[in-house]
């Protein structure tokens, strides 16, 4: 589903990323760990396309995405939940649900996202700025959902958050993943990434130093936490 080759990204003179390979499969979730400023935003944001001085190559269901800009990398299929949320403040609920256009039949109709939502279907009058962070966290999952996104970049989606809408964030993921659809996900929370995760990378200074099953992500959990910070 996603195929990135030989990534390397810059900020100005600076180099963030160094010749990252990775893949997603088709229902496959795979979480990118790492310290903060690693390179894993900037990754992502590589991968919809808002960061665009790079070299190397992005794939996207057997198509080069390279060159492309990231509305049209997000008309094929593409759907990013952001670390900010993107809430449109001067909206209601409804409305910012109802804004995004619908890139394939995978769509998620209003109904199916406020019954496996049903906090967005109580406050589907209120303006965006009045939700919690729970709440508005639901809202930028379940927007990207009523696009129909053959693949999700999900952005520290339960940073912050209460237990048990950390818990919830968790089973909509695995709802996504056996839908079919691909979730690439940045977290540092270790024990929840390994909950909802098929394959890890692990992200240094910009480079990928490993890949890991889940298994083996689980057994190495007390390392992952000392050594990386995460």
């Amino acid at each position: 589903m996603l195929e990135v080759t030989g990534l390397h990204a810059w900020y100005g003179q600076a180099q963030a990323l160094h010749g990252v390979d990775i893949r997603v499969g088709e229902g496959e979730v795979v979480s990118l760990a790492g310290r903060n400023g690693a390179g894993k935003t900037t990754l992502v944001r590589c991968v919809i396309g808002l960061h665009r001085q790079v070299v190397g190559t992005v794939r996207f269901l057997g198509r080069d995405v390279t060159a492309l800009p990231a509305h049209r990398r997000a008309r094929a299929g593409m759907g990013w939940v952001q670390d900010d949320r993107g809430i449109y403040a001067g909206l209601t609920v409804e409305e910012n649900l109802l804004l995004p256009p619908k890139v394939s039949d995978r769509a998620w109709p209003l109904a199916r996202v406020y019954e496996a939502f049903p906090a967005l279907a109580e406050r589907r009058k209120a303006a965006g700025t009045t939700l919690s962070g729970g709440e508005q966290q639901m809202l930028a999952i379940a927007r990207a959902l009523r696009t129909g996104a053959r693949l999700l970049l999900m952005d520290e989606p339960s940073e912050g958050l209460a237990p048990v809408v950390v818990a919830r964030i968790g089973e909509i993921i695995r709802e996504i993943r056996a839908g079919g659809a691909g979730v690439l996900l940045i977290e540092q929370n270790v024990k929840f990434a390994a909950t909802v995760a098929d394959r890890h990378y692990l992200l240094s200074q910009g480079r990928i130093v490993e890949s890991l099953d889940n298994a083996e992500f689980r057994r190495r959990e007390g390392e992952l936490l000392e050594h990386l910070g995460i």
